[in-house]
């Protein structure tokens, strides 16, 4: 395990050796019956003083966490003391692989203290934000995301998203197919959240073969689901003849529907729908997706 110790620092060398050594047993870097260096080859290693390093070494005693062995050295205790199982530290341990993580990723300390330092100033995120420039598309999204967190979602176009007051407290989701579009207009330290999108043979195959005798209907206001799910059925082996179409957007969008075995809709138009007609919805949002977004909702509601 690597050391490092800030000498200009408000906290004191031995609690900085205290606490890395804990969060070293935490996160499995100090294994149990593992040797630490010497008081004297820290000392020397790190130009501090005999007694500043004996000093964080034997807090470390009294709590249990290593012991002396004589002739020998400092050794990692087998058995955690009975305060590792806190709260306390159990935060302890969560932050240990924080750290661990940005070792793993070859960031360097102030890397890691930085990127925390920016999370823990920041105005805890208390809205999704779905960018994206086809409207009707953003009003799918938008309904798919919001049924799977409890968060407010919201949507707005790439323009509107290089106001930084539009950004205030939002957590930034995005298509694929706009995500590096959207990079270019928002701050270089901006998360954003790719999404991942259904694949459309996985989610209505389900439904076939069928035979290519029935009439289908397919339905959305989003112009490109029309189109997608036209190309997948005449692949599959529909008659063209037998799709009928129907923009979301136009008046008496339903009429004739009622004729169909099965109408293949976005989950959205799936809502408005009759409900006498057979929904055939496709969610466009990966569901490993909505459970990212999900787990993230967890994490920020604990800031």
């Amino acid at each position: 395990m690597r050391f490092w110790f800030a000498h200009g620092s408000d906290v004191p060398i031995p609690e900085q050796l205290f606490t890395q050594v804990v969060l070293g047993i935490l996160s499995e870097d100090l294994a149990p019956g593992q040797k630490l260096p010497s008081t004297r080859e820290l000392a020397r290693r790190f130009h501090l003083h005999f007694n500043t390093v004996s000093a964080g070494y034997r807090k470390l005693e009294h709590h249990h966490w290593v012991e002396f062995r004589h002739g020998s050295g400092v050794y990692i205790r087998d058995k955690r003391p009975d305060t590792a199982l806190s709260p306390v530290f159990a935060l302890d341990e969560a932050i240990a692989r924080v750290f661990q993580t940005g070792q793993k990723l070859g960031l360097s300390l102030y890397d890691v203290r930085s990127r925390l330092r920016h999370l823990l100033e920041l105005q805890p995120p208390d809205h999704f934000l779905l960018i994206e420039p086809d409207e009707n598309l953003r009003q799918i999204v938008v309904a798919e995301i919001q049924s799977a967190v409890t968060l407010p979602v919201r949507g707005c176009d790439i323009e509107g998203a290089s106001s930084s007051k539009i950004l205030e407290g939002a957590i930034v989701v995005v298509l694929p197919r706009k995500a590096a579009a959207l990079r270019q207009v928002l701050p270089v330290n901006a998360d954003v959240h790719v999404l991942q999108v259904r694949s459309a043979n996985n989610e209505l195959g389900k439904y076939l073969p069928a035979s290519p005798d029935v009439l289908i209907g397919i339905a959305s206001r989003w112009d490109e689901f029309l189109e997608i799910a036209r190309t997948m059925l005449i692949a599959a082996g529909f008659d063209s003849d037998r799709l009928l179409l129907r923009d979301g957007k136009k008046l008496s969008w339903q009429k004739g529907l009622d004729q169909t075995e099965g109408v293949v809709c976005d989950s959205l138009t799936a809502v408005a729908l009759n409900k006498k007609l057979h929904a055939i919805p496709f969610q466009l949002i990966a569901e490993s997706s909505l459970q990212d977004l999900k787990r993230h909702q967890q994490f920020v509601s604990g800031l």
